[in-house]
C-alpha cells in the first residue's frame, strides 16, 4: 500500500544520499528518492528485487513506495541532495522506502557486529540465499547487511521458532545495483554479490549448500517477475519500459545459470568457500 512520510530523521550514509523517514503507517523507512545522484533505475532496482527477494524467502527489509508531497519537504528544508558545493531538492512525489526493523529511538542496527557474534546470527543461512540472488541479478555492489536483536519468535522470517529468546537477525538492505546498477546489464565478476565477512561461508561445503535457493531461482516463476514489473510508479520508468522489459527478459534467461555462476566465485581471489571440497 502506497505510504505519505510524516516526520524527517536523520539523513542516512551512502551514494544515494537517503533519509530516514517516518511515514503514515508508524513505521519507519529509509527513503530513496527519485532524483538520488546514482540514477532513478535504482528505486526501480530497489523495488523490483524487494519483490523477487520476498518470494525467495530471504530476509531482507521490507519495501514501500513513499509519497513525499510539497509541504512535506518545504517543512523539512534538510531533505535534500547534495552534489558537490551545491544543494539540490527533492522532487516531490513517490519515492522508494525499505523499512527500517523498528523505531530508531529504541531499536539499535549494526552495520557490524564481530565475528564471535556474526557465527551466531539465527538466520547466517540467508547470506548463501542472498549470494544466489546476487548471483543471478548481477549485482555489482558488495553485500550490504544490518544487524539487531530481537525475539525470534516476533521475528517473521521465523514463525515457528521454538523459544522466545533474543538473537541477532541480519537483514539484506542496499540492492539498487543490481543489474549492474543504471547500466542495466550483467555481468559475471566471480567478486560479484559477495559479503566482505567471508566468516559467513564457511559452513559451505557443496552446491547443496544452496539450497532451496538455487531450485527457487531456477524455477523461479514468470508471473513474480510480471507482477514486480506491474507495481513500479511510471515516474520512476520514464521512458524506459523497453529497457526495463529487456533487463528482466534477460534476468529470466540467466536462471539455469546460476549454479555455475555460484560455482566460479571460487575463482575470486582468497576463494570465499575455503571448506567446499
Amino acid at each position: 500500500m502506497p505510504l505519505t512520510a510524516r516526520r524527517h530523521i536523520r539523513k542516512m550514509r551512502g551514494g544515494a544520499q537517503s533519509h530516514l523517514l517516518e511515514a503514515d503507517d508508524g513505521a519507519f523507512y529509509v527513503v530513496k528518492f527519485l532524483n538520488n545522484p546514482q540514477h532513478r533505475r535504482i528505486l526501480v532496482n530497489e523495488l523490483l528485487s524487494a519483490v523477487m527477494l520476498d518470494y525467495l524467502q530471504v530476509a531482507s527489509a521490507r519495501a514501500a513506495i513513499i509519497h513525499v508531497s510539497e509541504t512535506f519537504l518545504a517543512k523539512n528544508p534538510e531533505v535534500s541532495i547534495t552534489l558537490g558545493s551545491r544543494r539540490m531538492p527533492v522532487q516531490p512525489g513517490w519515492h522508494f522506502g525499505s523499512r527500517h526493523p523498528g523505531d530508531p529511538s529504541v531499536l539499535a542496527v549494526y552495520d557490524f557486529i564481530p565475528d564471535a557474534l556474526l557465527t551466531q546470527v539465527v538466520n547466517l543461512a540467508d547470506f548463501l540465499g542472498i549470494l544466489v540472488f546476487d548471483r543471478w541479478a548481477s549485482n555489482a555492489d558488495g553485500r550490504q547487511s544490518v544487524f539487531f536483536r530481537a525475539r525470534v519468535r516476533d521475528w517473521s522470517a521465523f514463525p515457528e521458532a521454538p523459544a522466545p529468546r533474543p538473537a541477532f537477525v541480519a537483514l539484506m538492505i542496499d540492492h539498487g545495483f543490481v543489474f549492474n546498477g543504471p547500466n542495466w546489464d550483467f555481468g559475471d565478476s566471480p567478486l560479484q554479490g559477495l559479503y566482505a565477512r567471508r566468516v559467513v561461508y564457511e559452513g559451505v561445503r557443496s552446491l547443496d549448500d544452496f539450497q532451496p535457493w538455487l531450485d527457487r531461482v531456477v524455477h523461479f516463476p514468470e508471473e513474480v517477475v510480471d507482477r514486480a514489473y506491474r507495481t513500479l510508479p511510471p515516474e520512476w520508468l520514464d521512458g524506459d519500459e523497453e529497457a526495463c522489459e529487456r533487463v528482466l527478459e534477460d534476468l529470466l534467461a540467466r536462471r539455469k545459470r546460476v549454479p555455475e555462476l555460484i560455482k566460479r566465485c571460487r575463482q575470486s581471489p582468497g576463494n570465499p568457500f575455503p571448506n567446499w571440497r
